[in-house]
This record gives structure tokens, C-alpha cells and sequence, in this order.
């Protein structure tokens, strides 16, 4: 498609040098069509002076000063083009053929200048996105300075229950080990909306003064069908182990015998949308607030005679969130500009699966956890990944039938191909920062990099002169993160496209 616009444009461009130098319509020397006056045109050669006696003189056929790129880069091309086109007109060639030819000549030089330009922004990309990998690094979680603690039940203060869903509970919890002044979440239930972006319909909950500060989370898998020893409890729930920390696993039982197994999922690299599972170990089942009432039928039958559950089971530490996006919801109006920054994190998080080779397969708003910045814009973080796909050996590239998936159902109903998350996500980048530059018809990558170069200075400003990161400055920081020249245009292509069809 590149190729044949370029030449295109290059016979329109021969074109306007055959009526620059000629000074005739090109069709009336091409074809003897009458001219205004009486009789025929006479055809001249171009390239030579008429009349009697008169010297021969050369027409200057050369390219415009706008093409000195192409004269420059094609090897002497445009030279052996010209002088061809000169012998070319000698002999008699049709003005028709030499304007294709020309063409053909200006063409190569278009096509070679815009793959230049596409150099230089695909390598301006890569070095401002090679600046941002470094800067959008996760902290410290608040039990790395305490690697080889915390894979003990023993060891938590296990409090009121967050939550429960179709395979575990979650309670909130905490050590005696972590800091004083670590940043606890004040209420782990509703938290509504306090920001310009939000409509708030409720009261935030107060903790009680007093209370224990709460700034982990603990979630109990429920164990009926995996057996009792440790090997064989993380091998059947290891997928709730792909987004664990190098640490998490280092505990009595963990990596020894999670890593022997054959079918291991893969391990998912930090990313800030997505949770990180600080520790895993398998411990006793213990009787914690509300089981009886909650799930007494997976309990052990040392806890419950009716019970139906082993009595060891899988532990996952993680931190402590407010509310879930669904209770977010339910108290929370988004304006659509709020709404469209929560859509972004959510893309960037699953576009950090789909590159990892990992689907959730449970994407809802129940397993999406939510916090806030001190404006009161929501962020979102994926979490629970039970049902995930994450296999080594076979990707997610899956037979019609497998271990993990038996596709049926009408595949004629099935949901199209929408873009990609990465392309999908840049659409709402551009949208959100860079409405200034897209009305433009025809947008230059030139044009591009000079907007994303003020964005990244801006953004590098932003994140200093503010002691904690707002949720704007945290997105655009991923936006300059994961940078690619194609994808970047793909998006800018996708969004003028649908502005220009409303």
C-alpha cells in the first residue's frame, strides 16, 4: 500500500514537472490534441529549443530542493534517472512514458524519506521508553526487608473477613513485624468517591479508634479435592501463583516443591495493575471469624463434622485494597473522563498479560481491587488469577479440546477480533493527552515525537514535584513505558478515523 501511494505521488509529481518545463499541457504533446489557435500542435522534443538556427539548449529538468533527500540517500539514482530521462526524450519516448518513469524515480525517493522518518521515530520511542521502564519500577512490598519471615499462619494477626468468592475467603490481617508508619488503608469495605471526577452517593466507615491498622490481606483457598500435602496443594492451585513475587515462594515448603513440577505456570512479571502476591505457604486449616456461618461446608471435619474440606490448605499474603471495583460502582458515578482513565488501567493491565502470554479468563469487577489517590481518583488492580491460563509448554495457543478449555457454543456468535489491549490502550492515551495534535489531517511522526518528547519532560517534572504519584502521572508514566512506534500510529490512524466518521 506504502508503495503504490508513493507512486502515486510521484506521477502526480511528473506530472507538474512535464507542464512546469514545457509549458504546455502534457496531453497535447502526447497525443496532438488541437490547440486554442487554429491547426495542430506541433510536437517539440523537450529538452530542445525551437526555431531556425537556433542552439540546442537543455530544459532543467531537475528535481525540486524538497527532494534533496531523495538525490542524497538512493546512491546516485536521481542522476542516472536524469540523464536516462534526457536520452530517453532524444529518442523520441513518448511524454507519457517519461512521466512514468519520472514517476517511477520520485516514488523510490518518497518511500525512502518516509522509512527515514519512521527510523527516526521508532528510535526516539525506544529511548524515551527505555527512560520510563526504569521510572515505572514497583517499590518494595512491606514485607521485603523481612525476607525470611512471614510464611508462618503463627506469625499473622488475622482480623475481620474481607470477602469470600467460589474457592476462598480473604480476611484482613497484619505482622508485628512491619513498620510503624507504613500507609494502612483506613476502611476495608465501601470507600466512596472523594475527587472532582466523582459523584458520591455514600459516607466513608471509619475504623474504630483504637483498632489494629489491617494493611495485608490474607486469602484461605478452600481445599476439597487437592489432597493434604504441600506438594500436591501447590501443584492443583499453582494458578494463583503466577503473580507472586520472587520472594513469595522461598518459604518451608514453597520453591523446592513448586518448581519440580512439570507443569508449572508461568511466574508474571510486577506490573502496578496488577496484584502481587507477597507470600504462599500451606498451613492447617484454622477456624477464623465467620467461617461457620460463611462456609462451613468446606471446612475440615475437625472444624465442622459436615465439612467436606482437607484439613491443609494454600495461604496467599497480599495488600490490602478498600473495595472492590464492583462496591466502587454501587457508591461511585465516574464522569467520563474518570471513567475512561479506569478503562486505560485495566487495558494496560491485560495488555501486560497478553506480552507475558497469560489470559485471567475471570476478568470481572468483583476481581478487580481498588484504592485511591489522595484527589480520589480510583486505581485498579487485576487480582485472582484461579482461573487463568499461564502453561509454559503450550502458551495460548490451545487445541480445540485440552486440559484446560472445551470450547462449545455457536461459533458464529462468538465475539469478533476488537484491536489489540497495547493499540486499544494508546487510543485512550491520545484521546485523554494529546487532543491538540490529533485534529490535524495529515499527522507527521516528526510532529509525534516532538508532542511525546514535551510529554515525557512533563511527566519526568510531575513525578518529582509531587512527594506521591497521582493517578495521571502514574498512567502516563505507563503510556511512555511501554512505547512503540507501530502501535502508536495504529492507535492515531484508529481514533482519526473514527472522529472522522461521526
Amino acid at each position: 500500500m506504502a508503495v503504490r501511494q508513493a507512486l502515486g505521488c510521484g506521477l502526480q509529481l511528473g506530472r507538474a514537472l512535464l507542464l512546469r518545463f514545457t509549458g504546455k499541457p502534457g496531453r497535447a504533446y502526447g497525443w496532438g490534441r488541437p490547440g486554442p489557435a487554429a491547426g495542430w500542435i506541433r510536437r517539440e522534443r523537450p529538452g530542445w529549443a525551437a526555431g531556425p538556427g537556433a542552439e540546442p539548449r537543455r530544459v532543467g529538468l531537475r528535481l525540486p530542493d524538497r527532494f534533496h533527500f531523495f538525490r542524497q540517500s538512493v546512491a546516485g539514482l536521481a542522476a542516472r534517472l536524469q540523464r536516462q530521462f534526457v536520452v530517453r526524450a532524444r529518442g523520441g519516448a513518448g511524454p507519457c512514458g517519461r512521466a512514468v518513469f519520472l514517476a517511477f524515480g520520485l516514488g523510490v525517493g518518497l518511500i525512502e524519506e518516509k522509512q527515514a522518518e519512521s527510523r527516526r521515530a521508532a528510535s526516539a520511542c525506544q529511548e524515551i521508553q527505555a527512560i520510563f521502564t526504569q521510572k515505572s519500577k514497583l517499590g518494595p512490598d512491606p514485607l521485603d526487608t523481612r525476607r525470611w519471615q512471614g510464611f508462618r499462619l503463627e506469625e499473622y494477626l488475622i482480623g475481620q473477613s474481607i470477602g469470600k468468592g467460589c474457592s476462598a475467603a480473604v480476611y484482613e490481617a497484619t505482622t508485628s513485624t512491619l513498620p510503624q508508619n507504613l500507609e494502612v488503608t483506613k476502611s476495608t469495605r465501601l470507600l466512596p468517591g472523594r475527587g472532582p471526577g466523582t459523584s458520591a452517593l455514600g459516607e466513608e466507615q471509619e475504623r474504630a479508634p483504637g483498632a489494629p491498622a489491617f494493611p495485608l490481606a490474607i486469602k484461605m483457598m478452600w481445599n476439597i479435592s487437592a489432597g493434604s500435602s504441600s506438594e500436591a496443594i501447590l501443584n492443583t492451585m499453582s494458578q494463583e501463583l503466577v503473580p507472586a513475587s520472587r520472594v513469595a515462594l522461598a518459604g518451608e515448603y514453597g520453591a523446592v516443591a513448586y518448581r519440580k513440577s512439570k507443569r508449572g505456570p508461568k511466574q508474571l512479571a510486577p506490573h502496578p495493575n496488577i496484584i502481587r502476591v507477597l507470600r504462599a505457604f500451606t498451613s492447617s486449616v484454622p477456624l477464623l471469624p465467620g467461617a461457620l456461618v460463611d462456609y462451613p461446608d468446606v471446612l475440615p471435619p475437625r472444624l465442622h463434622p459436615e465439612g467436606l474440606g482437607h484439613g491443609r490448605t494454600l495461604f496467599l499474603v497480599m495488600k490490602n485494597y478498600p473495595c472492590t471495583l464492583r462496591q466502587y460502582l454501587r457508591a461511585n458515578t465516574p464522569s467520563p473522563r474518570l471513567a475512561t482513565m479506569m478503562m486505560l488501567q485495566l487495558l494496560e493491565g491485560v495488555d501486560h498479560l497478553v506480552q507475558q502470554g497469560i489470559a485471567h479468563r475471570d476478568l470481572k469487577s468483583d476481581n478487580i481491587l481498588v484504592e485511591l489517590d489522595p484527589d480520589g481518583c480510583p486505581w485498579l488492580v487485576i487480582t485472582d488469577f484461579g482461573c487463568c491460563l499461564a502453561d509454559e509448554n503450550i502458551g495460548l495457543h490451545l487445541p480445540f479440546i485440552s486440559w484446560y478449555v472445551d470450547r462449545g457454543g455457536n461459533g458464529c456468535l462468538m465475539a469478533p477480533e476488537r484491536p489489540s489491549a497495547r493499540v486499544a490502550a494508546n487510543v485512550l492515551h491520545l484521546s485523554l493527552w494529546g487532543e491538540h495534535i490529533l485534529p490535524l489531517k495529515n499527522l507527521k511522526l516528526d510532529k509525534m515525537v516532538g508532542w511525546l518528547l514535551q510529554q515525557s519532560a512533563a511527566t519526568l517534572l510531575a513525578n518529582r514535584l509531587t512527594a506521591k504519584c497521582c493517578v495521571e502521572t502514574k498512567m502516563k508514566m505507563l503510556f511512555l513505558a511501554n512505547l512503540e512506534c507501530e502501535a502508536l500510529c495504529q492507535a492515531a490512524l484508529l481514533l482519526c478515523s473514527w472522529r472522522a466518521a461521526l
